[in-house]
């Protein structure tokens, strides 16, 4: 967005602010399709869970990865209007329940939609089969995650040695195992991590198959990168690797899907705050601003990520550091931005902020998350 529409949409709706451009999110949906053909989008809704941005995406045909109840019911209710047999289609192939640990409340509360779920040990499979027996399973397994921003392999996923024995275990419990899933870690730089991923998946649906049992879905799960910085190399170079192991690897008859949600929204949202305190600090001047990492700043904390402070005014720039309006020192945006000489009531802006950002804004200290405004919806 220009510099005068950003300070358009400040006067009009004051600030902290977050600006959403539905015109990048559909940008962004059209490039994944553009790249990686054969793969299904299923937007990461925990990226950015702000219904408007989920209902352009599944205007624009996207299915959707959630991993919590009120997730499920937030994409559930956008289709309430639909014939009874069409509902329960869209729960089949429109939304997987990616998180592999459930508790019995959320089992017994999707049941009655017979819908798509993953586990990784043999505790969940065994609870699944109790409380949501209607539900068809994917196995999710730890690959690496070497590289990547946020590291998820620690946590998640089963050994791939294990993975044939639960793939059987859950069959003898009844239950269907439709296919795989893996995760490379969120912001994955490393493209290495998606084709040994895709070569361990491989060999464990191969060894399936010769027990049996030929699973057809794939889900390749996220860590797409969003080009942050000229650093991040072009999403078409990692496309191109990811089809040439998806081609040699897998039949055309496998259903491939992807969770992207940082890829998604990274680009879509811009920030825009206001000074509202100056100090000079051992000789380096600090700013103080209307918002803080426990708001749309929190990804500097939970995410790992940097959102470069830019100011509508010009000048000669100094590096500065730029706190957020908690009254904690934690809440640090930044010690060495780069920044002209600012004063009170000035604006400064962050690009890049849609995921894991206004998502994640907490109400610490009594301040409320940012104001959210929609544009090119």
């Amino acid at each position: 967005m220009t510099a005068k529409q950003l300070q358009s949409l400040a006067r009009q709706h004051g600030t902290p602010l977050v600006v959403v451009d539905h015109n990048v999110l559909r940008r962004n949906y059209t490039l994944f399709r553009k790249h990686l053909p054969r793969v299904q989008v299923y937007y990461a809704v925990k990226a950015n869970a702000d219904p408007a941005i989920v209902r352009t995406l599944y205007n624009a045909g996207a299915s959707f990865d959630v991993a919590s109840l009120p997730e499920f019911m937030l994409v559930y209710d956008l289709i309430r209007h639909l014939p009874v047999k069409e509902q329960q289609d869209f729960i089949w192939d429109k939304i997987i329940y990616a998180n592999p640990t459930k508790p019995r409340e959320t089992l017994v509360a999707l049941d009655r939609y017979r819908p798509l779920v993953t586990y990784d040990n043999l505790n969940e499979i065994r609870k699944i089969r109790q409380f949501a027996p209607h539900a068809g399973v994917v196995l999710r397994l730890r690959v690496p995650n070497t590289g990547s921003m946020v590291e998820l392999s620690s946590k998640f996923g089963c050994d791939p040695g294990e993975a044939v024995d639960l793939i059987l275990e859950a069959f003898r419990l009844g239950l269907v195992v439709e296919g795989l899933s893996f995760h490379v870690g969120s912001q994955c730089t490393n493209f290495e991590n998606f084709v040994q991923a895709l070569n361990m998946a491989a060999a464990v649906m191969n060894e399936a198959r010769s027990r049996g049992h030929a699973l057809k879905l794939l889900d390749i799960g996220g860590g797409f990168p969003a080009p942050y910085n000229r650093h991040v190399k072009p999403f078409s170079l990692l496309a191109a690797r990811i089809n040439a192991e998806i081609d040699r690897l897998f039949p055309p008859e496998t259903q491939i899907l992807a969770e992207p949600g940082r890829f998604l929204v990274a680009t879509a949202a811009t920030s825009i705050a206001r000074i509202i305190g100056k100090a000079v600090r051992d000789g380096k001047t600090c700013y103080f601003i209307d918002d803080s990492v426990y708001h749309t700043f929190s990804g500097i904390i939970f995410d790992h990520c940097q959102y470069p402070l830019r100011a509508l005014k010009k000048g000669k720039t100094s590096i500065c550091a730029v706190f957020g309006q908690t009254c904690d020192g934690l809440d640090v945006i930044s010690q060495s931005e780069e920044l002209p000489e600012l004063e009170i009531d000035d604006l400064v802006y962050a690009e890049k902020i849609g995921a894991y950002s206004s998502a994640s804004s907490t109400w610490f200290n009594g301040f409320p998350p940012a104001k959210v405004v929609h544009v090119n919806q």
